[in-house]
């Protein structure tokens, strides 16, 4: 059977590995996505990186949306207009990194997203926070553990703080290697981000970027070692520095950020 859907992938059309193009074959796999993106309504929705098409076939049965998908590969959009006419207009043809909010007001982001560009799609959802309503993405399984965990945990760092800030992260499924042509060689886990109801309060987002993305860049040395750039000395004083990034939750680095000694004018999050 895999010899088959090899062959199959083969005519239709190039699998590029400089664009980490390991497309899903298994069907069920896509209807569980499109199970859990339903589980939420939404009038606008956009997947990143269709690709083959495979969850887009489960996407185009979706009635009365507005859909649209966003592909950098000219001959995957080729075969997608030619296997799903309707696709015609729908298709944004470049880089998810370098386009404009695709809609106006709220909408819905869906894709198996190319996991060498994995952590730059969610700072990019990061920066359309305000109108994402509901974000579900299939990436390497290292990556989906890293955005969903907590304080405390090794997988814990500047993603999970950042992502967790603005977004509740629910950690809905495994997908083995097989489902995939060819088979990448790492595991795949599928997420979904869903904006938190309350925003922890900090001073503005440049600050709280900054404090958490230096906290981490030393991660084995003690907070007060860490950023001790950020606070006057009497500050560093408190006995929250004696813990490390690690320790610390989302609520507490955004309390932080008020403490610092350096200004931002307001704006949204740096990279």
């Amino acid at each position: 059977m895999a010899a088959d859907v090899s062959t199959t992938f083969a005519a239709m059309f190039t699998l590029k590995k400089s664009l980490g193009q390991h497309f899903l074959k298994d069907e069920n796999i896509s209807r569980k996505m499109v199970a859990a993106l339903q589980q939420h309504s939404f009038a606008q929705l956009l997947e990143v990186g269709p690709g083959g098409g495979a969850l887009t076939k489960c996407l185009m049965e979706i009635n009365n949306i507005d859909f649209k998908a966003v592909e950098l590969d000219e001959e995957k959009i080729t075969y997608l207009q030619a296997t799903y006419p309707s696709l015609k207009g729908r298709i944004i043809h470049q880089s998810f990194l370098d386009i404009p909010q695709p809609f106006t007001g709220k909408f819905t982001v869906i894709g198996n997203f190319p996991y060498n560009i994995s952590s730059q799609i969610l700072f990019k959802i990061l920066e359309w926070k305000d109108d994402v309503e509901c974000s579900i993405g299939m990436f390497q399984k290292e990556m989906a553990q890293r955005v969903a965990a907590k304080e405390g945990s090794k997988a814990y760092g500047v993603i999970s703080v950042l992502v967790q800030a603005f977004f509740d992260v629910e950690y809905l499924f495994d997908v083995n290697e097989k489902c995939f042509q060819p088979p990448p060689n790492v595991k795949s886990s599928v997420i979904r981000l869903l904006p938190r109801k309350e925003i922890a309060n900090m001073k503005n987002e440049k600050a709280f970027f900054l404090l958490v993305k230096t906290a981490f860049n030393q991660r084995r040395k003690t907070l007060r070692n860490a950023v001790k750039n950020l606070f006057d000395a009497a500050i560093l004083e408190d006995q929250l520095f004696n813990k490390r990034a690690e320790q610390l939750t989302v609520e507490q680095f955004a309390k932080l950020t008020y403490k610092m000694n350096v200004n931002f004018p307001l704006g949204g999050m740096g990279k």
